[in-house]
């Protein structure tokens, strides 16, 4: 492979290395009381994190939905507690990703239909079973500049992260299977 002139080998340069930022776990009900009380204690067990609520942004009556009603919860894990939950979760689905689950900017989503899928997850028939999507955010140091409130900057072009260097870093941390 030959060596890009402004970037040196991208292998050693620590810039240019893709981390985890976060990743987010949600579970929507689309509706309050009991059954998101249940699906946010199933969250909490799962994270061990405690998840907070999201109302809802307005009135659906198709679906019993008012405005301001808390419908969802979700989790934000970061660093080592969203790299331990990431593997479980890749195995809930087979360690298997679409090639679509990605973004422009190298995110990627993924839903597990049953929580109970997850290893080392025991099933409580008072609490249910259910479904949640996770979404993950890759990016390299640096990219602080372009979301702190002081002295925000632009973050470069070429420093950005792209499909195809997210995929290759999700094949090779998590060794997860990439399906076209």
């Amino acid at each position: 492979m030959a060596e890009d002139k402004t970037h040196g080998n991208r292998r050693e340069n620590p810039m240019l290395k893709p981390m985890i930022e976060k990743a987010v776990v949600n579970v929507s009900i689309g509706k309050s009381g009991e059954p998101l009380e249940k699906a946010s204690k199933v969250l909490e067990q799962l994270t061990d994190q405690r998840p907070c609520k999201r109302k809802a942004k307005k009135t659906i009556r198709g679906f019993g939905i008012h405005k301001g009603e808390p419908i969802a919860c979700l989790v934000t894990l970061r660093e080592e507690r969203a790299r331990r939950f990431l593997e479980r979760a890749f195995q809930a689905i087979d360690n298997r990703l679409s090639k679509e689950c990605f973004d422009n900017s190298g995110n990627f989503s993924f839903g597990i239909k049953e929580h109970i899928e997850i290893p080392d997850t025991k099933y409580r028939p008072e609490l249910g079973i259910y479904g949640m999507d996770v979404s993950v955010t890759i990016v390299r140091p640096g990219y602080r500049v372009k979301r702190r409130r002081h002295a925000a900057s632009a973050v470069g072009s070429r420093h950005m992260m792209t499909a195809d260097e997210a995929i290759a870093f999700v094949r090779d941390e998590f060794g997860i299977e990439i399906a076209q």
